[in-house]
């Protein structure tokens, strides 16, 4: 059984997942907006990312006995400065959230909640992938000084793919097996 105070953490961040999703699909539209269809493909596999994080907290919650209750989703912003800044504005989102899950695990030893803090694990290595993968995007874009740069960097972005996890029957099966 959950404790009430990790449930209420673990509910905040299926909202924190889930505005994630809505901000990254945002920035997808207004990359696609400046004709950059590779760039907004990456945004919406993030998008999709995000929304697999909320659905595994939200599994998790359930499994331990605990109630979801979602709260509404704040407005993303939906203009950036240019490409670079919208993944400047990834990599700091990124970070922030590590920063939640952090402090998740700091509340799970807090409270000895074993399973959480082995739960949330995972977390904390996928956040290590989502800063590095955002990071390495502002760092490409800070190469780019000409059109056809930003062009080879559009495609290589619109080539990128979701790798669905072993586990996403849980997300997708409305039954329990």
């Amino acid at each position: 059984m959950i404790g009430e105070k990790m449930e209420k953490a673990l509910n905040d961040q299926i909202n924190a997942e889930m505005y994630s999703s809505y901000l990254y699909l945002s920035m997808g539209a207004y990359l696609a907006s400046l004709g950059l269809a590779g760039f907004e493909n990456w945004m919406k596999i993030q998008a999709l990312e995000e929304m697999y994080h909320a659905m595994k907290f939200y599994n998790f919650v359930e499994e331990r006995g605990g109630r979801v209750k979602l709260g509404a989703i704040g407005q993303p912003p939906t203009q950036w400065d240019s490409p670079l800044a919208a993944f400047e504005a990834v990599a700091a989102h990124e970070a922030k959230v590590t920063g939640l899950i952090n402090d998740l695990v700091n509340l799970a030893i807090q409270e000895k909640d074993h399973a959480t803090n082995n739960f949330l694990q995972w977390f904390v290595k996928e956040q290590v992938e989502e800063e590095d993968s955002a990071n390495t995007a502002v760092q490409n874009l800070k190469l780019v000084d000409n059109k056809g740069g930003m062009f080879m960097l559009d495609r290589e972005m619109g080539a990128r793919v979701m790798n669905l996890p072993i586990d996403l029957k849980i997300v997708i099966n409305a039954t329990k097996a």
